[in-house]
């Protein structure tokens, strides 16, 4: 069975950027790539170890891990594993306490003591009035009936997935990065503005930038506004 890659795509579930980008780093090579048009064709072969990417990917290995796993022999596949779950089980801690934030911003209650999100905004209102008042994306923002406390609950927990990702030695070009890079831009153009992918280039550059907003986001730990500013800036260019 031989399939272009826009068969296999879509019979895998894989976009066919991200199988461009698997052959580019070596992680799935075509069977063979047709010496006339230069299109890639896949095979049985193929699909096999695309099953075994697509398992490991669910249980958010990187690409850098998987590769090991799939090529070297010396490789201890059971220690990674015992690793990974580690890992998820501590994933799962952080995501079900931020379940139980979000829950309690709709049924009214404050996300943060003291409403500190609340207070982060009236803080910085006027400032960000002074550099952005005259901007599309301010004038959008002011005229939409945002729940800040929720929007930037959310936010945050965009934030706290860019930290584990980064705390698993996943790369900023890596297409999980690109992808947690569209989290964040469907996030924030949900909840506060449309964000372009200009906008969203000048707050990659902000994150790092700015030491208000480095602290804010590296409290997740520590490098992860290093860690998103470079992942944006890989995404954009």
């Amino acid at each position: 069975m031989k399939m272009q890659i826009k068969e296999f795509a879509e019979l895998t579930g894989v976009s066919v950027r991200t199988l461009h980008y698997y052959d580019e780093i070596g992680l799935l090579k075509p069977s063979e790539v047709d010496a006339q048009n230069g299109y890639r064709i896949y095979d049985e072969k193929s699909l096999e170890r695309m099953q075994e990417i697509l398992f490991y990917r669910e249980l958010d290995f990187s690409l850098k891990t998987i590769m090991q796993i799939l090529s070297s022999p010396d490789y201890d596949k059971q220690q990674a594993l015992s690793r990974q779950r580690q890992l998820l089980i501590a994933k799962k801690e952080r995501l079900e306490q931020l379940i139980v934030a979000i829950d309690n911003v709709e049924k009214g209650k404050s996300f943060m003591k003291n409403n500190e999100y609340e207070k982060l905004k009236n803080k910085y209102a006027e400032e960000v009035k002074q550099r952005w008042g005259n901007t599309d994306a301010y004038k959008e923002s002011e005229s939409r009936n945002t729940d800040f406390s929720k929007s930037a609950a959310l936010l945050d927990a965009v934030f706290e997935e860019f930290a584990e990702l980064n705390r698993s030695s996943i790369l900023p070009d890596d297409e999980a990065a690109k992808v947690q890079v569209e989290r964040l831009q469907q996030c924030i153009t949900d909840n506060f503005y449309t964000c372009t992918n200009e906008i969203l280039a000048g707050l990659g550059q902000m994150y790092v930038a700015d030491k208000r907003f480095k602290t804010n986001i590296d409290k997740h730990s520590e490098g992860t506004a290093e860690f998103v500013s470079a992942c944006i800036k890989s995404y954009c260019e």
